[in-house]
């Protein structure tokens, strides 16, 4: 019996003493794949509009590798046993996003009316912006827990950024969707950082709630739900931020919340 317990307490310490693997070597090699797929993606649509290697190919390739390498620098030393598929998707999609944006560059609309090769541009800018805002937040919030302390602050917050294109003066339309703001030639969505915040007080509250949600107290078509006032909260903050959106003509987003 002695022996049986000194061989137990044995492994186990010696399991607790190994730890769990970082996976940032993992992270990497996505990332690679993260950097590449989009680079061939640019290569072809320059091959297919005209029949060469784009010239900027290079420079892209070497940007958004840049920036993902920055990103992996980064969680490799603040947050070393993260996700490992989180910074590749996002680089993948933001590659991505970046290749179809400028295949609409070169479209013959905007050949006509000499913007074309303006858009892409600014919006690797963006993603570098993107970049250094994800650093602070790595460096600076050294616990994400605390953000829990803002749970009904970032609701207040996530409503203002969406009602904020409806002030009038303030609102752009553009293409029939009211969900620009412009101060002088400065254009911002606040709807994207409404997502944020949402996901903060989202989080935060389901946090708070999670024994109270545990609890059925109703069942309603074939489905057991929390308490109204447990989950009250959850549904007016959903429902108005989606009549909100469908007011701004942002179809695509409503559909998304």
């Amino acid at each position: 019996m002695s022996s049986s317990t000194n061989s137990t307490t044995h492994h186990t310490s010696t399991i607790g003493a190994i730890g769990a693997p970082s996976r940032r070597n993992t992270e990497l090699a996505l990332l690679v794949f993260a950097v590449l797929i989009p680079v061939f993606a640019y290569a072809n649509v320059g091959l297919a509009i005209n029949d060469e290697v784009p010239a900027g190919l290079l420079s892209y390739g070497l940007g958004l590798g840049l920036l993902a390498g920055v990103g992996h620098i980064v969680v490799r030393k603040f947050a070393p046993y993260s996700d490992p598929l989180l910074l590749p998707l996002a680089t993948l999609l933001n590659g991505l996003g970046l290749v179809a944006i400028w295949r609409l560059d070169q479209s013959e609309l905007l050949q006509s009316i000499k913007q074309a090769g303006t858009a892409a541009p600014r919006q690797l800018m963006y993603t570098a912006m993107g970049i250094a805002l994800f650093v602070a937040v790595m460096i600076f919030l050294k616990d994400h827990r605390v953000l829990q302390r803002y749970t009904y602050i970032s609701m207040v917050t996530a409503l203002f950024l969406l009602l904020l294109p409806l002030v009038p003066g303030l609102g752009k339309n553009i293409y029939g969707a009211k969900i620009w703001i412009q101060v002088g030639s400065f254009s911002i969505q606040p709807g994207e950082f409404a997502k944020i915040v949402l996901a903060i007080f989202f989080a935060g509250y389901l946090m708070v709630k999670r024994d109270a949600l545990a609890l059925a107290s109703r069942r309603f078509m074939g489905l057991y739900l929390p308490r109204g006032r447990d989950l009250g909260p959850i549904l007016v903050v959903w429902i108005v931020s989606i009549l909100i959106l469908v007011f701004e003509t942002d179809l695509g987003t409503s559909l998304l919340f």
